[in-house]
């Protein structure tokens, strides 16, 4: 990234990011009992946050813009063990795994990693409205909120502090156009090439949609960082940075805070090793503590290659995206497309693969043979996951998405 230009400013000119607007503190929701009829207790939400934050397209999917930083008390801090006020855990809550919310589906598109380097940089500069040309639109079509990795740092002047890492990508504000143009409605710059936030509450913060009348939440952060950046690229309380995994107290309670009133959580991460096809030694073990803390989703990106996806309990995760729009130029980093989920609350109803394979840095979306043979190879990468290709039991429980953080499960890897 560029450590010159406020990259946070730049985001919330444009609302696109996950983290990044300076957010007004977002007060707690109070939830009351009610009593109904004969001594029978209706498990009710008081109130949530009826719109978006950040979105790319505000009116699509009902998606608008809602403050969301700060306020929260640390991981330490008393929580219950049990749910107060009407979060009962059972069939009338967000906490059950069998929770469906406004009983509407949502259909969520998945994308990996995007960049405007190379052919796309020349693309970029060209004509940004149609840098991403038609592809990826087709990929993402029919989604009521579509999402990628932007694998950049978005600033608005030339780039004169360049960090000192090996790949140091940046795009200009048009990049926003590109996006917009190809129906995109949600971007994350959590991951080592940009910074998500002025502080760590910014950084954690949710992006929020209120999509057919289910509340989405959307959780970014990242597992990658450079060995001698981790330390200056964190998020703290009072210093600017990423939303860091290995903060898990905190990305732990970020999805359990979620949980409580939203009908459907979405943990993105960047994460894994990069060209390798199967989940690292801190994927597995982050996947499971997220979902039981209460996330239905659990996906991301790093490694430029795709990995396997499927059921983990009844929740869905995949441990990688691969690239969507990058400059690859052969197999397997050519291998692209979008994971497409469609949920009802906390319920998977269906997912499915929807392949391509990047050319001149875009994703061409695949068809007939070429197109079956593409998903019968993503459908393969699962063996070495332990998902599952059908749901199972949950592994979430009313304490395990309520009680204090206990870990860690994770540790950073070898730099």
């Amino acid at each position: 990234m560029c450590s010159d230009v406020p990259v946070q400013a730049t985001w919330r000119c444009y609302r696109l990011a996950v983290h990044s607007s300076r957010g007004r503190p977002r007060p707690r929701l109070r939830r009351q009992f009610q009593v109904a009829f004969a001594a029978v207790i209706v498990a009710v939400l008081a109130a949530a946050l009826l719109v978006a934050r950040h979105s790319i397209d505000p009116g699509r999917g009902s998606a608008g813009n809602a403050g969301s930083a700060g306020g929260r008390p640390h991981p330490s801090s008393t929580r219950p063990t049990t749910p107060s006020g009407p979060i009962s855990g059972g069939t009338g809550s967000p906490l059950s795994p069998g929770w469906r919310g406004s009983g509407q589906a949502v259909t969520l598109a998945f994308g990996g990693d995007v960049h405007f380097e190379g052919p796309l940089a020349v693309r970029l500069a060209d004509d940004p409205a149609t840098a991403l040309d038609g592809g990826l639109s087709r990929l993402i079509a029919g989604a009521d909120l579509s999402m990628t990795n932007f694998e950049s740092a978005l600033i608005s002047e030339r780039c004169t502090d360049p960090q000192p890492k090996q790949y140091v990508f940046h795009a200009p504000a048009a990049a926003i156009t590109a996006f917009r143009a190809a129906g995109v409605t949600l971007v994350t710059e959590a991951n080592n090439h940009g910074e998500d936030g002025a502080n760590a509450a910014q950084a954690f913060a949710p992006y929020r949609a209120v999509i057919n009348g289910q509340r989405i939440a959307v959780i970014g952060a990242t597992e990658v960082l450079d060995t001698d950046l981790a330390t200056s690229w964190t998020a703290t309380g009072t210093k600017a940075g990423l939303a860091s995994a290995y903060q898990e107290d905190e990305l732990v309670t970020t999805v359990q805070d979620a949980r409580e009133d939203s009908d459907t959580v979405v943990v993105f991460l960047h994460w894994g090793s990069e060209t390798q096809q199967c989940p690292n030694s801190v994927r597995k073990p982050l996947a499971k503590a997220l979902v039981k803390a209460g996330a239905d989703i659990v996906i991301g990106s790093h490694a430029h290659v795709q990995l396997g996806a499927g059921y983990l309990g009844t929740a869905l995760a995949d441990y990688g995206l691969g690239n969507l729009a990058f400059y690859a130029t052969s197999p397997p980093s050519t291998y692209s497309g979008a994971l497409h989920v469609t949920i009802t609350g906390r319920h998977v109803d269906r997912y499915s693969w929807r392949p391509a394979e990047i050319s001149g840095g875009r994703p061409v979306p695949l068809s007939g043979a070429a197109a079956t043979a593409a998903v019968h190879r993503w459908n393969g990468l699962r063996a070495c996951t332990g998902l599952s290709a059908a749901p199972e039991q949950s592994t979430a429980t009313v304490r395990s998405e309520t009680h204090p953080f206990a870990g860690p499960s994770i540790t950073p890897l070898p730099g």
